[in-house]
């Protein structure tokens, strides 16, 4: 028997012992460390069978209790630890959950955690973001459960009290009841504590009690059970231990069934009680409109921050102290930009009210443009609606009093121990640049369109704002021309050009196709309220700029644009005329990157002109460059290949996104390589029927033969899908004279809709196409069926490729001019007669031979020639220079003499 649960002497503890239940009492506080003896009946009483939904569900608990305490004590550490224990456990439970579902507490607390790492700081950086990242991956598997949860945490709360309330009360055969421990749980405590003082055990069984209410556990301690102890102690008549209050009793009588029952409607009506006290002093919270009700932490309250204290005399080195009190601030760590930006903006109400004067409100203006701008710490991240909102309304403020007051000054050259913001007898002086922020509104702007998705409506609501953009650079136009300097105005003037050249007005080209006489006088009146148009406006601006700038860039964008702007609207001539005269094609790699997309952009636009004039060789090689390269999308400045992405770093790639063009100034990419392939067709298909027996013809577009290329593998030859399909089938339907054919192919439905019907004039293009194609079969049926005609009349072509006389007789001389056809014409008679002085097949095959020969020959000749005189090393290099000299004198008499042979 232990000495731990001896009473009084030996006989009378024997006496004392019963079968159902054993408590002693220590012997002078000696509390002993040996293990507890019970007899047969009492162990066969006292064992408990728990079920694997209770041990599981513990550990988890255990884990939960763990995680809970880091969390207050914000060591991030010991949660990471933890959640994968915790994890881990959930694995091993995971087909008791299948069964029973996931428990409440389970999905409260990755609810919980996941909530704490995103209100955590940035310290124990490595630890909280691995931990992020797994409870974000981890909590994938229960979205939708978390959600249910987030939307009404107490009412989850309530159902996980009152489950494990009913899942106390149902197991009466398990180790705890609903208001104890299992005396197994204690006596292991027990033989962890100390063997001197009690009382200290005591204590801390206490605390941790008190922490396991504060985690939500689903045990409770006993209070009330100390009284049934002592009853059934005194009618056994023995002393009991403290230990006793915490062994579990069985309850036999009704009295005690009464009891508990009783005591369960007691708590039931406790917890009602609590809940519609809360409700209640929720709904008066409410009513009174003062607290804000927040979700895990205390109410916030929104209150205007002090800015003077009560009593103080606002006055201009009042508020301008403070002002630089609030500055200072600015770009420091731990700073709440928008906090600063309210302060500002309550700072020019104050300033306002007090009547400090305008100058005073523009400082402050300056610096609330600028907090706005400092927002976004990151220059990738663009700005947010309600921010870029308020910028533009502060812009707009600023000029209205700077129009309003035409005695204030501004310029970035003025000190600020110049400044005058109160004297009003003379003019008033601010440091600031207008310009500046408007420049730098400019490219938030452009940052807001390359970063939202331009085939979303909200690029459309973003685009809307371009009109308050443009009359906001447009009045800081007119304010620079008053007040400005050189330099600004050309500046200015270049992001107005920037938001014009790529605009199509439509307005005066239909004012241009409509005849000024048939326009009546309302019309014109209407015209001339409109505003000048943009053509004479790009030249205003531009010319202005040509005389006036000193920076090479801004005169190159400027020219750039301007060529741009009069290819758009088919000035072909003007366009090309001041990109020749420019020169920019000599220097213009020696720009910047944004200088030389916009150079490109301008060349195909430039080659689109001129393809809609019909003038097919200069829109190829304005094309040519661009699409030789295989990465016409990236020289233009509308997205990045994916190959070229694995060459550069991300630094790298973030550069080149933030030099992208918006959307609505792309390209279309398939309008452009159809007017190159079209173009390249009517060149090169009669270049090819023309020289086909020359083996030393050159081939004018190396996309457009792999095009064919591609073409002629493939093993099945069905109809035509894509455009490059489409104009691969014309190219074989010209090649054999049939126009009909390669008429269809190229003007259809399809092709109209993806390119023609993108065009300005797109009847106009279609018609120009016509006729294009009519002329280049007409050579090329002429080129190949030649040597099959002695004579051919001209009316006969003519009725077949549909071109009047006069026509098909200019195209005939024109080949003869120039010697492409061997033939003359027969003016009585209208026929061409074809002479024979082409060589046959059999000639050609000759000159073939004898061209390979010959460079055979000089191959040869080089080998030699190298041998002799590299042999015998340096020395003999130099002793025999002058015979070294006098071989490459014979070797280039030979050519000579060779070449004279030859002709």
């Amino acid at each position: 028997m232990s000495r731990f649960f001896t009473t009084g002497s030996d006989s009378e503890s024997e006496s004392s012992l019963s079968g159902e239940e054993l408590v002693t009492k220590p012997v002078g506080g000696n509390y002993g460390k040996q293990a507890l003896l019970l007899s047969e009946d009492e162990e066969d009483t006292k064992r408990v069978v728990r079920s694997a939904k209770d041990k599981r569900f513990e550990e988890l608990t255990n884990l939960i209790r763990t995680i809970r305490n880091a969390m207050k004590i914000r060591d991030v550490t010991k949660c990471l630890e933890e959640f994968e224990l915790l994890g881990k456990a959930y694995g091993k439970a995971k087909s008791i959950v299948d069964k029973e579902g996931v428990p409440r507490f389970y999905i409260r607390i990755l609810a919980d955690l996941e909530d704490y790492l995103n209100e955590m700081n940035k310290n124990n950086a490595k630890a909280l973001s691995t931990l992020r990242q797994k409870i974000r991956k981890y909590n994938r598997d229960f979205e939708s459960q978390i959600t249910n949860y987030k939307q009404n945490p107490e009412q989850s709360a309530d159902e996980d009290a009152e489950k494990n309330e009913e899942d106390s009360e149902g197991s009466s055969d398990e180790d705890e009841d609903e208001d104890g421990i299992s005396a197994t749980n204690f006596l292991k405590k027990k033989s962890e504590a100390p063997s001197g003082d009690s009382r200290k055990f005591l204590k801390k069984m206490e605390d941790e009690d008190e922490d396991s209410e504060d985690s939500e556990d689903d045990e409770d301690w006993d209070t009330g059970s100390t009284s049934s102890d002592s009853d059934s102690e005194e009618e056994e008549g023995k002393q009991t231990a403290p230990a006793s209050r915490f062994l579990k009793k069985v309850s036999t009588t009704e009295e005690d069934k009464k009891a508990a029952e009783k005591k369960r409607e007691d708590k039931a009506k406790k917890k009602h009680d609590r809940k519609s006290k809360r409700l209640d002093e929720e709904e008066e919270d409410n009513e009174g409109g003062e607290w804000e009700r927040v979700r895990g932490g205390v109410p916030l309250v929104k209150e205007k921050p002090k800015m003077f204290a009560k009593g103080t005399e606002i006055t201009h080195a009042v508020v301008i102290k403070k002002l630089n009190e609030i500055l200072q601030a600015r770009g420091k760590k731990g700073t709440d930009r928008a906090a600063q930006i309210e302060l500002l903006q309550l700072l020019v109400q104050i300033a306002s009210e007090n009547n400090l004067g305008e100058g005073v409100t523009v400082k402050i203006k300056f610096n609330i443009i600028a907090s706005l701008y400092d927002y976004n710490p990151n220059l990738a991240t663009y700005m947010k609606p309600e921010m870029w909102q308020k910028c533009l309304g502060c812009i707009n403020e600023l000029m209205d009093i700077l129009f309003a007051n035409p005695n204030i000054f501004i310029g970035e050259n003025i000190l600020e121990e110049s400044e005058n913001l109160s004297n009003a007898d003379q003019p008033l002086r601010v440091r600031g640049c207008i310009l500046t922020l408007v420049e730098r509104m400019d490219e938030e702007f452009t940052k807001i369109m390359q970063n939202t998705d331009p085939h979303s409506q909200e690029y459309v609501e973003h685009l809307k704002d371009e009109a308050q953009v443009c009359a906001i650079i447009e009045r800081v136009q007119r304010y620079l021309e008053e007040k400005g300097m050189t330099e600004e105005i050309c500046r200015v003037y270049l992001r107005r050009i920037l938001h014009t050249y790529y605009k199509f007005d439509y307005k005066a080209h239909q004012r241009q196709l409509t005849p000024p006489e048939g326009s009546s006088k309302s019309e014109q009146d209407q015209a001339e309220n409109e505003g000048e148009d943009s053509a004479v406006l790009m030249e205003r601006l531009c010319k202005y700029i040509y005389a006036k700038d000193r920076t090479d860039r801004i005169r190159t964008c400027a020219i750039l644009c301007h060529i741009y702007h009069h290819a758009l609207h088919s000035r072909w001539y003007q366009a090309r005329d001041l990109m020749l005269m420019s020169h920019l094609q000599d220097n213009i790699q020696h720009a910047d990157p944004p200088v030389q997309i916009l150079y490109n952009r301008t060349m195909v636009q430039l080659g689109i002109c001129a393809f809609r004039q019909g003038l097919t060789k200069d829109a190829h090689n304005a094309l040519l460059d661009i699409q030789s390269s295989g990465r016409a999308k990236e020289l233009l400045g509308q997205g990045l290949l994916l190959r070229s992405l694995q060459e550069r770093n991300q630094e790298q790639e973030k550069v080149e996104r933030r030099r992208q063009v918006p959307f609505h100034l792309h390209i279309n990419l398939e309008l452009l390589e159809c007017v190159y392939l079209v173009s390249a067709m009517l060149l090169e298909i009669p270049y090819m029927a023309a020289h086909e027996s020359d083996a030393r013809r050159r081939m004018i577009s190396k996309q457009f033969h792999h095009q064919l290329r591609v073409g002629e593998r493939q093993p099945l030859l069905g109809p035509p899908e894509s455009m490059r399909e489409h104009v691969v089938a014309a190219s074989k339907a010209m090649k054999m004279g049939d126009w009909k054919t390669c008429h269809s192919f190229i003007i259809n439905e399809k092709m109209n809709g993806k390119v023609w019907d993108l065009f300005p004039e797109a009847d106009k293009v279609r018609t120009m196409l016509v006729r294009k194609i009519q002329e280049e079969s007409l050579r090329t049926y002429l080129f190949t069926y030649s040597s099959v005609y002695d004579s051919i009349s001209m009316e006969t072509l003519s009725d077949m490729f549909e071109l009047d006389l006069p026509t098909v007789h200019s195209i005939i001389s024109k080949m003869i001019i120039n010697e492409e056809l061997m033939a003359s014409l027969d003016q009585p008679t209208q026929t061409v007669v074809m002479h024979r002085t082409e060589p046959t097949a059999q000639q050609n095959l000759a000159l073939q031979l004898a061209e390979k020969l010959g460079s055979l020959v000089e191959n040869n000749e080089r080998v030699f020639d190298h041998k002799q005189g590299t042999y015998g090393g340096y020395f003999r290099d130099q002793k025999d220079g002058y015979r070294k000299n006098e071989g490459y004198m014979r070797r280039g008499g030979y050519r000579q003499q060779q070449s004279q042979t030859a002709y």
